[in-house]
């Protein structure tokens, strides 16, 4: 099965802009769920990468004129898998946690994410490895930071974690679309990858009463602790133009998504790393 068409499909958007009941919208996570679950196959992600990813890889390295080589591609491949090895364990420990009470709707919600976190990781340790580079290894995370949070047995700080690690995803996949753009083919699926993390994080947000965008630097009753994943989205200068003059600051500055440098990626998810 093609990792880039179940990708596709995951970033399907009547999910979240069609007017569907909760029940109706937690259906069709299911059903990506399972197609998700399939895409968590290294077989399957191997056989996809062995060709179109290694043949943009030798193109890369034999055109000087790419601006990016294979170490700024496995350098931002490596600092995804840290994101996504982050997600991808917080929401099973989460879901596994005897002392944390998730709504059964909710958890339903979660238990999909999950889904797509774990092939979101299977999917760059095979990029890595058809590029000749070994996949790094997963940190030992501390999601309480030293004691400061209790994720796991306070649903509220669960979501606040859980929303302040999807818009870290969001924003630092697309500060990295420049070091990947030499390869077409890791480019295409990284962007859908960003995609579904968008849908992510729309979602949590609502799933806090947050409006499913980012206004300003506002992340929505958010800990002073997270003011480093929303820095620099009070932005509203794009191309030149001042969107603020025509739309206002607030619907200017949530017209897009500012990135996150590699550099700011990594101080955020180090908070995490024990």
């Amino acid at each position: 099965m093609n990792i880039l068409k179940i990708l596709d499909s995951l970033t399907d958007d009547a999910l979240y802009t069609k007017p569907l009941s909760r029940n109706e919208n937690l259906s069709q996570l299911s059903s990506f769920g399972k197609r998700t679950a399939a895409a968590a196959i290294p077989l399957g992600l191997g056989a996809f990468l062995s060709g179109n990813a290694k043949a943009e890889t030798k193109k890369v390295e034999t055109e000087e004129s790419l601006a990016f080589k294979k170490d700024a591609l496995s350098d931002a491949l490596q600092l995804a898998l840290t994101l996504e090895y982050l997600e991808d364990e917080y929401y099973a420990k989460g879901l596994a946690a005897s002392t944390l009470t998730i709504p059964a709707a909710d958890k339903i919600v979660f238990q999909q994410i999950a889904k797509h976190e774990k092939a979101h990781v299977a999917f760059l340790k095979a990029a890595l490895t058809s590029l000749g580079v070994t996949p790094g290894a997963k940190p030992t995370f501390d999601f309480t930071v030293n004691g400061a949070f209790n994720p796991f047995g306070d649903y509220q700080q669960f979501l606040i974690l859980a929303q302040a690690f999807e818009d870290t995803g969001v924003r630092a996949y697309k500060g990295q679309a420049g070091n990947v753009m030499g390869n077409k083919a890791i480019l295409q699926a990284a962007l859908q990858i960003h995609s579904v993390e968008a849908r992510h994080a729309s979602q949590v947000r609502r799933m806090r009463m947050n409006k499913g965008w980012i206004e300003l630097n506002n992340g929505g009753s958010m800990p002073a602790a997270t003011d480093a994943v929303y820095a620099g989205e009070q932005n509203t200068t794009q191309a030149g133009f001042n969107t603020a003059t025509a739309f206002g600051a607030e619907a200017g500055s949530a017209s897009f998504d500012e990135i996150l440098t590699g550099a700011q990626a990594t101080a955020i998810a180090t908070l995490f790393i024990d």
